[in-house]
């Protein structure tokens, strides 16, 4: 009697096995397993509803200062000048706005290109430079 039973439960386990992996493998599962997560839109093709978000002009620079630069300048950290401070600016201020423009833009020493604002056009970033001169003297 235990013999019969050990053999209808493994036939049993192995049905069961078989019928959950058939359904498994029906054309419906895999095609729902298998849909891609997303579409490649080529340039001059016809996209459906997709646009592409345009500025709707340049940002204002204490807002880009707040969001991008007080991280560091605001703080002093990693020997950033810190915002509002005349001596370390105006030490800086002695090179010239382009030389401090071109290395807010390339980056310098810890500060990494265009500071943490990658989206920031080079006329953004010299105004923002700008702005922080103007508010540390």
């Amino acid at each position: 009697m235990k013999n019969l039973m050990k053999v209808l439960s493994s036939a049993m386990l192995v049905l069961v096995v078989v019928c959950s992996a058939n359904a498994a493998m029906d054309e419906d599962s895999i095609r729902d397993r298998t849909q891609p997560v997303g579409k490649v839109c080529v340039e001059g093709e016809d996209c459906g509803s997709a646009t592409a978000s345009v500025a709707s002009g340049p940002r204002d620079v204490s807002d880009i200062y707040q969001s991008s630069c007080s991280g560091c300048h605001g703080a002093g950290v990693l020997g950033a000048p810190k915002f509002g401070d005349a001596s370390a600016w105006g030490d800086r201020a002695v090179k010239g706005v382009d030389t401090l423009v071109s290395n807010a833009i390339d980056g310098f020493n810890a500060m990494p290109p265009r500071g943490t604002c990658s989206a920031c056009s080079d006329d953004e970033i010299a105004a923002t430079v700008q702005y922080i001169l103007d508010n540390s003297k």
